[in-house]
């Protein structure tokens, strides 16, 4: 090298080379930006990175309408907007760290920090909308075949676990127990007859021995609605007829084990995660309101699925209701359009439908069901207004009222009257033996109105002689139960015991004491505790995150329990929380899932995952100690001493 060639560039080592591959510590950046929010209710762009420059962005989902022409083209926060029509949405990628969609009302990033280069493709109109109404964690669940069988296969194991707790011994007692005593031989004349008939006195041991047609030929005075007890019918038909014990508890099984499979599937949908999905369906599969119920043929069973059913639904109908307003607004904006006032009608929505007879027949098995409908039925046209308002529409609470909202109180209320009534059936068509109450319009013809049909009249006043009954029932039993214990199960239902001494009945002669069989309705109290808490957790995250999730998960835990404290004079039980469990899993399950979604890309994702592990374990540990007072299993005295230690749970 001569003294004239020019030196080589020193080539300095990289600030990585020298302190190692560590990311930048932004710990405290929640914290501030949390606070700028605070103020300014806009979330600056910190420790942002684009797709483009090599990373997912961590910008929440959100939808950015451009500016009006005329304007400086420049966003609040002082970013420059896209060129486009003055209604169109840019919709951002989804933080993993974000809800699953964007009705939790974060911040937007700009259009520079989301295509991150000049050479990227351009987004479709249809595409960022679909990110920004149900996020890419959505889009991206189960989007190869590998995912789709593994979430299936989960589906089934989970499944095939509440099948086993809920058929194994299923006719264990062979007697009736509690209302069972009500319900099997309704159930029995109303599929014989077509209605339910009364019973000559102390039937049940003559029933329980195979004499099932010793009813009389007078109708019985029933204070529930048909469509529970002719599901208990069908399984007494399915399963060998009324003098198999199997057979009476059959069809509460059957509903108990596709409640299970239902739960999967919607909180997988609802959560964007097929692990959560089978953590959801496996607590409700061990659960003990759940097991005993789908042991014994009682109408709250019932009215459980039917609400789930109608709830999985309208999670379905969100989902399609959303990809079509993608997919419509999308259409408008490529063609040079505008939604700047109002947007387009998204046609007839059949799982909007189907919730309402859903919802008609949940009404049909309890008058319960009626605080689903109305819930539900906001719910709905809440995530629709919402939708129109994420999707940049102008008049978007106009727009989701009378395009959504009016067309959903005609798809729910309606339908689901009408399904109510047409479950009495029967009813109206009887004729010899008539209903209770079916002739009362033709026997008080000065009571009616002659334009009325008499089957109309005389249900009608059935039903307030129904309603007279359920408000003034207050007489005492020894386990009614206020509604403020229900969700920590502090006065659980005994719906069955028996103690026997050593060699007496099926208790060995050389047991050491005597032996106890017991059908307790308890739910697994550490996941009952647990709910509650997860509860207050929910609302909090809920109000903190503007998550549309934590709303679905509270709403069936509102409509299935808030109304009963408007009737604490009344005699009721803590079972009756079966109607609204389902919810209180997913309540629980929501405080983990947010816990994943905020720790997917920090180390901290296997100790959150492990959490969950140990705490889904100790509920199933707890399952297994309680699971013989919910099946019936004969036990020693003293073990059932062990375990149901509280006098308030005896």
């Amino acid at each position: 090298m001569t003294a004239d060639a020019p030196r080589p560039r020193q080539e300095l080592p990289s600030r990585r080379e020298i302190h190692g591959h560590r990311r930048t510590d932004t710990r405290g950046i929640p914290v501030v930006t949390g606070a700028i929010k605070a103020l300014t209710g806009s979330i600056p762009a910190v420790g942002k990175r684009s797709e483009g420059a090599g990373g997912p962005s961590t910008g929440t989902t959100a939808a950015v309408p451009s500016p009006a022409p005329g304007t400086s083209g420049h966003t609040s926060s002082g970013r420059t907007a896209p060129e486009a029509s003055p209604a169109s949405p840019v919709a951002t990628t989804a933080s993993p760290a974000a809800p699953s969609d964007g009705d939790d009302g974060g911040s937007a990033t700009s259009p520079a920090e989301r295509t991150g280069s000049p050479d990227e493709p351009e987004v479709s109109h249809e595409r960022r909308l679909l990110v920004a109404l149900l996020g890419e964690r959505r889009l991206a669940l189960a989007d190869s075949r590998r995912a789709r069988l593994i979430g299936w296969l989960g589906t089934l194991v989970v499944t095939a676990v509440a099948a086993v707790a809920r058929l194994w011994q299923l006719g264990r007692p062979e007697t009736l127990v509690f209302d069972e005593t009500y319900y099997v031989k309704d159930a029995h004349t109303l599929g014989s007859e077509g209605v339910e008939l009364q019973w000559p006195d102390d039937p049940n041991a003559a029933f329980e021995a195979g004499d099932v047609s010793s009813y009389l030929d007078q109708a019985a005075y029933v204070v529930h609605p048909p469509v529970g007890k002719w599901m208990i019918w069908l399984g007494m038909e399915a399963g060998g007829g009324a003098t198999n014990p199997f057979a009476w508890r059959l069809a509460s099984a059957v509903v108990g084990i596709l409640a299970v499979l239902l739960l999967v599937r919607i909180a997988r949908r609802l959560f964007a995660s097929t692990t959560m999905g089978l953590v959801a369906g496996f607590l409700l599969a061990i659960d003990g309101q759940a097991i005993v119920h789908s042991r014994t043929a009682l109408l709250d069973q019932f009215l459980m699925f039917w609400v789930v059913v109608a709830f999985g639904c309208l999670v379905l109908d969100r989902e399609q209701a959303r990809r079509r307003l993608a997919a419509r607004v999308g259409a408008v904006l490529d063609a040079g359009g505008s939604v700047a006032r109002y947007g387009p009608r998204l046609g007839f929505r059949w799982w909007r439908l189907a919730a309402g007879v859903s919802l008609g027949l949940a009404c049909g098995v309890k008058w319960s069901g009626l605080w689903f409908v109305a819930v539900f039925g906001l719910l709905t046209v809440l995530w629709d207004v919402t939708a129109r308002r994420r999707a940049g529409i102008g008049r978007w609470l106009e727009d989701g009222v009378l395009a959504d909202g009016v067309p959903a109180f005609l798809q729910i209320v309606p339908v689901a009257l009408v399904t109510y009534v047409a479950s009495w059936w029967s009813w109206i068509v009887s004729s010899n033996p008539a209903g209770y109450y079916r002739d009362w319009a033709a026997d008080n013809p000065d009571e009616t109105v002659s334009w009325i049909p008499d089957w109309m009249e005389s249900l009608w006043y059935y039903h307030q002689q129904m309603f007279s009954f359920h408000t003034g029932l207050s007489s005492e039993h020894a386990y009614a139960a206020s509604p403020w214990g229900w969700i920590v199960q502090w006065r659980p239902t005994s719906f069955y015991w028996e103690r026997t001494s050593p060699g007496e009945g099926s208790c060995p002669a050389d047991a050491d004491g005597a032996c106890a069989v017991a059908v307790t309705a308890l739910g697994n109290p550490l996941l009952w505790f647990l709910g509650a808490l997860a509860i207050v957790v929910t609302i909090l995250l809920g109000i903190w995150l503007r998550d549309w999730r934590a709303l679905a998960v509270l709403s069936g835990v509102v409509a299935g329990w808030a109304p009963w404290f408007l009737y604490t004079d009344r005699t009721i039980f803590t079972f009756y929380s079966i109607v609204f469990l389902p919810f209180v899993v997913l309540t629980l399950c929501y405080p983990m899932v947010v816990a994943l979604e905020r720790s997917r890309w920090r180390q901290g994702r296997g100790g959150t995952l492990a959490v969950i592990a140990g705490i889904v374990l100790a509920i199933a540990l707890v399952s297994v100690a309680f699971y013989p007072f919910w099946s019936a299993m004969q036990v020693p005295y003293d073990y059932w001493r062990e375990v149901i230690r509280f006098q308030n749970w005896i």
